[in-house]
């Protein structure tokens, strides 16, 4: 299984691979035995269409791959397969599950303790942040809060349940060594010390624009319900609500004023059947908590 699990990391470095290309990998190569025995640029001849979705010009070298895997115990990341015990089961039952998750932090934040996913517009207006302020203090004792560490509603998010004592997990488009947005930089690196940031994404990964959404089907995977706290009709946040929908749990969403864009989806939202949400205990009884 050790053999098995290093095969599978290093398979993600790969630049360019896709979701598809290692879950085809895998049916033909359950153990992933070519990945240890040839550098990406020998794989063996019968790969070579399931290899055609990523760059074999760019590719890392084997050894290098290597190094930058035996780099992460010295610098407390962890990865967390699909196939290791301490990957959350709530997170496997969703469309296209991360095959790993690159961890730095106290990972028994992915344990059973109840999450919410909170999420909302990159400019929060000051209702937004006055809902946070209400809601979070009653919220943050029953639940783990979830979030993409973005602008606006996500960094209050974080924040808050920071303030309030309670223990977030943000999941970032791209690897640790890109924090995006650059000004939460010291945000994530005290998360990365008493709360947890995670990717599926390898540390050097810079992050592309189709991470962003990729990444909201985690933030709604590990978690119970999303809360959307503000976001316009054509908000990436109403993405996560998708998904969140999809994938069968509860969506909340905080009413606003019929004048105001940022609460046009969230009260979309209410109007296609989300709860609304006044108060803590709206989404805690919901949720049986």
């Amino acid at each position: 299984m050790k053999d098995f699990k290093a095969r599978l990391i290093s398979l993600l470095h790969y630049p360019d691979i896709s979701w598809n290309t290692v879950y085809r990998l895998l049916k033909k190569d359950p153990k992933l035995e070519s990945v240890e025995i040839f550098p990406p640029s020998n794989l063996p001849n019968t790969f070579t269409p399931l290899i055609n979705t990523f760059s074999l010009s760019n590719t890392l070298s084997f050894n290098q791959i290597q190094e930058h895997i035996q780099q992460y115990e010295t610098n407390d990341i962890k990865v967390i397969t699909i196939f290791d015990e301490e990957y959350p089961n709530i997170l496997k039952e969703i469309y296209q599950p991360p095959w790993a998750l690159f961890a730095k932090g106290d990972i028994s934040l992915l344990g059973n303790r109840p999450k919410l996913a909170v999420v909302g517009s990159r400019q929060a207006t000051q209702y937004g942040k006055n809902a946070i302020r209400l809601i979070f203090p009653s919220l943050v004792d029953k639940m783990v809060i979830v979030s993409g560490l973005a602008k606006g509603i996500d960094t209050l998010a974080h924040e808050y349940a920071l303030k309030n004592g309670g223990r977030t997990i943000a999941v970032i488009a791209g690897g640790f060594h890109h924090i995006y947005p650059k000004e939460n930089l010291s945000l994530a690196l005290e998360m990365m010390k008493t709360q947890l940031i995670v990717s599926e994404y390898p540390p050097d990964t810079k992050p592309q624009r189709w991470h962003f959404p990729a990444r909201n089907r985690i933030i709604s995977g590990l978690s119970r319900g999303t809360l959307i706290i503000e976001a316009k009709r054509k908000s990436g946040s109403l993405i996560t609500a998708n998904y969140a929908v999809n994938e069968g749990r509860e969506v909340f969403s905080l009413p606003g004023s019929i004048f105001n864009p940022f609460s046009l989806g969230t009260n979309d939202l209410i109007q296609q059947g989300a709860k609304l949400v006044t108060s803590a205990e709206d989404i805690l009884e919901e949720l049986r908590l």
